[in-house]
C-alpha cells in the first residue's frame, strides 16, 4: 500500500491512499483521519485499507482524484519520536576525518544513533527556512521506517516485524555548528533542523526484491542546482533497519510512528557520488588536500528521487525543496 498525508488544518494532515503509479489518490479518513491513527490501530484498519487501495487501483473508486504531491505534507508530519542513525559505515569513516574525530569504539557492532527532534517535518515540496547562509547548508539523503509498538529488549529480528511503512528522507544538517555540539556529549540540536520527506510512505511489499536483509535496496538519486550529486545505493547498510529499531529499543519501548532512519546513504565506490555535501567534501580533502565543494545558498534547490535497478522511479515520490533565509 502507498499512503500520503494531505495538508489539512489539522497538525497531522489528512490520510490518503495513492495509487501504484502515483497518479491517483483517494481519501482514507474515514477509515483513519491521519496517518499518525493509522499506525496506531493498525491490526484494526489494515485490511479496510488494503481494500481501499486495492479499489483504488483498479479504478473503481468513483471519488479518486489525481495525486498532486505538492499539496502533500510529510507522510507523518510530527511522530512521537524520531531517532536517526549512521548505518553506512562508509559514510561515518569519512565524516570522522571531516570532524577531525577520534574513531569510535564498536562502531562496526553497535549502531550509532541520535534522538532528533520530531514535532515539525516538513514536506516534499517545502521551502526550507534557515537563518544562515555561514551555519554550514547540508542536505542528507536517507531511507526510513515508520514502526508499530515495539517492546523493550526486543530481538533484531522481532523489531524487523514491527516495521509499517518505508519512506524517504532529506535529513537536512548545518555543518557549521555540527563539531560543537559533538564535543559538549549532549548530541545534535541546533545543527540538526527539520527533517523533510518525500511524499509516499509505503508498506514494503511495494519494493518487491527490493526489500530484503531489512534494507532498502535502491539506489537515492540526488541533484543540486539541477547537476548529478551521486546516485549511491541503500543496500550497503551495515546494520539492518531491525537491528536499528532493537538498538532504540533496548532500554525502552517504542511507541506506534516512531521513525528509525538509516543514516545518510554512502557506498565505498566513489563513482556512486554522494547523498550529503560534506561527504563529498571530506573525499576532495582526501583526494586533492583540500575541499572545494561549499555548501548550500539561499535559492539552491536539491532534488532526491529513488530508483529501482531498472532506472525507474521508485514509490516514494520525489523530494525537491529550496532553500530560503528565514524571516520573521
Amino acid at each position: 500500500m502507498k499512503f500520503a498525508t494531505l495538508k489539512s488544518e489539522s497538525e497531522d494532515g489528512r490520510l490518503i491512499v495513492v495509487s501504484r503509479d502515483l497518479k491517483h489518490a483517494a481519501d482514507a479518513s474515514a477509515v483513519a483521519l491521519n496517518l499518525q491513527e493509522a499506525v496506531r490501530n493498525w491490526d484494526s484498519c489494515v485490511s479496510q485499507l488494503r481494500a481501499l487501495y486495492e479499489q483504488l487501483n483498479a479504478g473503481s473508486l468513483a471519488n479518486a482524484f489525481a495525486f498532486d504531491p505538492k499539496q502533500c505534507a510529510a507522510p507523518l508530519p510530527r511522530s512521537p519520536q524520531w531517532c536517526d542513525a549512521s548505518a553506512f559505515l562508509n559514510h561515518g569513516r569519512l565524516m570522522e576525518r571531516a570532524f577531525n574525530t577520534a574513531p569510535i569504539p564498536d562502531m562496526d557492532t553497535i549502531p550509532l544513533m541520535y534522538q532528533g527532534a520530531s514535532d515539525d517535518f516538513l514536506g516534499p515540496h517545502q521551502d526550507v527556512p534557515l537563518p544562515s547562509e555561514s551555519d554550514g547548508i547540508d542536505f542528507e539523503g536517507e531511507f526510513g521506517v515508520i514502526v508499530g509498538p515495539v517492546e523493550m529488549g526486543a530481538t533484531a529480528e522481532k523489531a524487523e516485524q514491527s516495521i509499517r511503512l518505508l519512506v524517504q528522507i532529506n535529513d537536512w544538517s548545518l555543518r557549521v555548528l555540527g563539531p560543537r555540539e559533538m564535543r559538549t556529549g549532549f548530541g545534535f540540536l541546533q545543527a540538526k533542523p527539520s527533517c523533510s520527506f518525500a511524499p509516499v510512505a509505503v508498506t514494503p511489499d511495494e519494493l518487491g526484491d527490493a526489500w530484503r536483509e531489512g534494507r532498502v535496496q535502491l539506489r537515492l538519486h540526488v541533484a543540486w542546482n539541477g547537476e548529478r550529486f551521486g546516485e549511491p545505493h541503500g543496500g550497503e547498510m551495515n546494520f539492518s533497519f531491525g537491528q536499528l529499531i532493537a538498538h532504540a529499543a533496548r532500554t525502552r519501548r517504542l511507541s506506534a510512528g516512531t521513525i528509525v532512519g538509516s543514516g545518510t546513504v554512502s557506498n565505498v565506490e566513489r563513482g556512486a557520488g554522494s547523498a550529503c555535501i560534506a561527504e563529498r567534501r571530506v573525499i576532495e580533502m582526501i583526494d586533492q588536500g583540500k575541499a572545494e565543494t561549499g555548501f548550500m545558498k539561499f535559492g539552491d534547490r536539491v532534488q532526491m528521487v529513488a530508483r529501482f535497478a531498472d532506472g525507474t522511479a521508485g514509490p516514494f515520490g520525489e523530494i525537491d525543496q529550496r532553500v530560503v533565509e528565514f524571516s520573521r
